[in-house]
């Protein structure tokens, strides 16, 4: 005689395992894609950080290390609202015997925030002028608002500059394209070396 316990399962129990068991597959591969996708944000936001502190990091040291010029011959400063231009110290890592050059900051016509960086050679000026190192910042960019703030806190940020003094401090806004994901605060940087007594 068969006992019942012995008999296996109902088709009744395996359908209730089977629908359990299902239940718990579309649980895990919920969790799964949840994963996947919250490691890709990570992993896409840190690219944009890691971008963004680059390219803060190298844009503040030029403005801060900006040639301040002598009272006869100004700084050589260009600012407008999309465009800088200024003489400042290149970082040791750009491996020139130069460290000091014309620095032009602007977007180009491929929406590129580009660095072009002519050097200075003092006490030569003949000869034909050592060509321009270009460097791309950033890329996809639509626009790059500068303004100016002097030393005359009352006078309010404006978008251009025709002083012979440095601005006070130079706010960089980077625009992006509309439909970009990417919105970064400003940048606002000031020049921090005093101006040489020539005459």
């Amino acid at each position: 005689m068969t006992r019942q316990s012995d008999a296996g399962f109902t088709l009744l129990e395996l359908l209730v395992a089977l629908t359990v068991l299902g239940f718990v597959l579309a649980g895990l591969s919920g969790g799964v894609r949840y994963g996947l996708r919250a490691a890709d944000t990570q992993a896409r936001t840190l690219a944009e950080r890691s971008e963004l502190d680059a390219v803060d990091r190298a844009l503040r040291r030029l403005i801060e290390g900006m040639d301040p010029g002598t009272p006869r011959d100004g700084s050589g400063f260009q600012g407008s609202a999309g465009r800088l231009v200024f003489v400042s110290e290149l970082p040791a890592a750009s491996g020139l015997p130069i460290r000091q050059a014309v620095v032009a900051l602007g977007v180009d016509g491929a929406r590129r925030l580009v660095l072009r960086a002519t050097p200075r050679l003092p006490g030569k000026p003949f000869g034909p002028p050592p060509p321009p190192i270009e460097e791309e910042l950033l890329r996809d960019v639509d626009r790059i608002e500068f303004s100016y703030l002097s030393r005359d806190a009352g006078a309010g940020w404006s978008s251009a500059w025709n002083g012979k003094e440095l601005p006070f401090l130079i706010r960089l806004r980077v625009v992006f394209p509309p439909g970009d994901r990417r919105h970064w605060p400003d940048i606002v940087a000031g020049p921090r070396r005093e101006r040489s007594a020539g005459v």
